[in-house]
C-alpha cells in the first residue's frame, strides 16, 4: 500500500502522528534508502524517549511505536539519523566470505570500516541507507540474576545493558510495525528481505527486537 510522503519525508496518514525532533536528524541522505532496522527503545515509556530526542545532538530513529500501537514519526525519512552503529559483516551470514577474509582479531570498528567500503546491496544498511523504527520496551535482568564476575562489582545499569532481556513487543506494536514496514517497502521501493532487527546488523543486545514481527497480515487501508 502506498502512502503520501511530502517533500521533507513526512508521512501523511491517519495512523501516523507527527512528533518530528530535528535534534536527531543529521542531514539529508546522499543515496537511496535500501533497508529498515527495527529497534527497541530500552525505556519504559513513550514520553521518556520523546523527551530524550529533544536533547541537543540526541540519537534516535525515524519512527517510534508506543505499546498501544500508536505510530509517531520522529524524523523525516529523507534525513539521516544515527541509529544503527557499527555494522556486522553480512557476507558471513550469506556465506560469501569467511572469518579468514578479515584481519586477525578485527574488532567492531575495523569490520565496520571494511563493510562501509562495499556497495550498499553487499552489506547491511547503515545510517545513510536505513530507516529506523523504534518500539517502546525496556530490557530487564532475569529474576535472580547474579553477575558472573563476582569480583567486578559492576553497577546495575551496566549489567542490565549487557545481560538484560528485551520484552516481546505487544500485539498492537507488532500489528503497527507490520503495517508501517509494508507501506515503507511499497512507498520507498525497498526490496523484500531488507528489514532487520538491530542486533542482526550491529553489536547490540542480542535480544533487542528479536520478538518483532513485521510479517503479519496487514489490513488495508
Amino acid at each position: 500500500m502506498l502512502v503520501e510522503i511530502d517533500e521533507h519525508g513526512m508521512i501523511s496518514h491517519a495512523r501516523v502522528r507527527h512528533a518530528r525532533s530535528p535534534q536527531i536528524e543529521r542531514g539529508k541522505r546522499v543515496g537511496a534508502i535500501t533497508g529498515i532496522v527495527v529497534h527497541q527503545t530500552d525505556a519504559d515509556t513513550l514520553e521518556s524517549s520523546l523527551n530524550s530526542y529533544r536533547n541537543p545532538k540526541a540519537n534516535g530513529a525515524h519512527f517510534l511505536i508506543d505499546k498501544d500501537g500508536t505510530i509517531y514519526q520522529t524524523a523525516a525519512i529523507y534525513q539521516r539519523t544515527n541509529h544503527v552503529g557499527p555494522l556486522k559483516a553480512r557476507c558471513l551470514i550469506t556465506g560469501k566470505c569467511t572469518p579468514r577474509d578479515f584481519p586477525a582479531k578485527a574488532g567492531a570498528t575495523a569490520i565496520h570500516r571494511i563493510e562501509m567500503r562495499k556497495a550498499p546491496h553487499e552489506r547491511y544498511p547503515g545510517n545513510m541507507e536505513a530507516i529506523g523504527i523504534e518500539m517502546v520496551g525496556r530490557a530487564r535482568l532475569p529474576p535472580g540474576f547474579k553477575d558472573p564476575d563476582v569480583r567486578a562489582n559492576r553497577p546495575l545499569e551496566k549489567l542490565r545493558a549487557e545481560f538484560g532481556i528485551f520484552p516481546t513487543p505487544s500485539a498492537a506494536q507488532n500489528q503497527s510495525l507490520a503495517w508501517l514496514v509494508s507501506v515503507l517497502e511499497s512507498s520507498m521501493q525497498i526490496a523484500p528481505g531488507e528489514v532487520f532487527p538491530h542486533s542482526d546488523v550491529s553489536w547490540k543486545n542480542p535480544t533487542e527486537a528479536q520478538g518483532a514481527n513485521w510479517n503479519l497480515k496487514v489490513p488495508t487501508p
